[in-house]
């Protein structure tokens, strides 16, 4: 048997996709918890009514609101000894609950997942899809590039063997962003081994504008020096390098006042290679006029993230501020 697990908020817009694959995609002995983070908008409501059809289907609460709190409820309620993560925004293969037990028969793995393909989307989602699929744009991260195959570092989503979790302990809940990157560091320190298939099928579908991708990866920078200090072997040169670029450029305007000009050639190298990853994109034109552009914001955004995180507090500490008590998890089930 398998557990998958999903959090939401506010998905009434792409949460009948996910449900309607759950219930269809093979093998027939699974269950789906669902953690819903208190919606505004009718999500619940439309899972209630799945619920009704299928008795598989439960249905959890996190008044905390973040990720990890929604992981850990899940996964402290899981019955299948393989548990499964889906994320609302992200469409997949109808094979990937098999390609995933496949995946854990055919090798040693304690974590297995694929790469975060792209859906196709508007304009910017496919100029965002193609810049975060070359090492200009993310670098040696393999998650986003769906033909590497091999024992890795982290995946995206990911499904893990339930044992493991009385080894490793549960989703830190410190973080709101890159609890997952986290979480498969420190398993893979204390010797759990992390595994990409390309036979794993999942397409996630990227925020619709530049705006939008600024603050979800000024977000992933955020939290990434928190996952740092606490996994230190997980340190690697990609991660330090948008925030190097960002005081760079906070930089630039003093060293072109003191007359070293000289110092405009990394930018100027920069927006060569962001306009050649661009040409060489065989993207339309609108697209790939936006790819530049989408390098930019990646890099810039990440870095303030980072800088903003290397005094930040974790979540916890924040919460105990507020007098927010993290609940039993089996005290908020929802029953159709």
């Amino acid at each position: 048997m398998i557990t998958v697990i999903c959090p939401v908020y506010n998905e009434a817009s792409y949460i009948n996709a996910l449900l309607d694959f759950f219930v269809t995609a093979a093998p027939a002995n699974k269950e789906l918890i669902l953690v819903d983070g208190m919606s505004s908008d009718n999500t619940r409501e439309i899972i209630e009514g799945y619920m009704q059809r299928h008795d598989n289907i439960q249905l959890l609460l996190n008044p905390e609101r973040y990720v990890p709190f929604a992981l850990n409820k899940a996964i402290a309620a899981a019955r299948g000894n393989i548990i499964v993560r889906l994320d609302a925004h992200t469409n997949y293969d109808p094979e990937y609950f098999e390609k995933i037990i496949e995946t854990f028969q055919n090798t040693r793995a304690d974590i297995v997942g694929g790469a975060m393909r792209i859906a196709a989307g508007n304009i910017i989602q496919n100029a965002v899809g193609y810049a975060t699929t070359t090492k200009f744009g993310v670098g040696n991260s393999s998650f986003h590039f769906e033909d590497f195959q091999g024992y890795t570092d982290s995946v995206y989503l990911g499904a893990w063997k339930k044992n493991i979790f009385d080894k490793t302990g549960l989703f830190d809940t410190n973080f709101k962003r890159n609890q997952d990157d986290e979480f498969h560091y420190r398993a893979k320190s204390m010797g759990f081994k992390v595994y990409q298939s390309p036979e794993i099928k999942l397409y996630y579908h990227p925020r619709k504008n530049l705006n939008l991708l600024f603050k979800q990866y000024y977000q992933y920078g955020l939290y990434k020096p928190l996952v740092l200090k606490k996994v230190k072997n997980a340190t690697n040169l990609r991660h330090l390098v948008p925030a190097l670029f960002v005081v760079y450029l906070a930089l630039l305007p003093i060293l072109l006042a003191f007359g070293f000009y000289a110092s405009i050639m990394p930018m100027a190298l920069y927006a060569v290679v962001a306009v050649a990853f661009a040409v060489v994109s065989k993207r339309t034109v609108s697209e790939a006029t936006f790819i530049p552009a989408v390098y930019f914001t990646l890099h810039t955004a990440y870095g303030l993230g980072f800088l903003a995180g290397l005094s930040l507090k974790p979540i916890n500490d924040r919460l105990a501020e507020r007098q927010i008590v993290v609940s039993n998890p089996r005290e908020f089930t929802v029953n159709s």
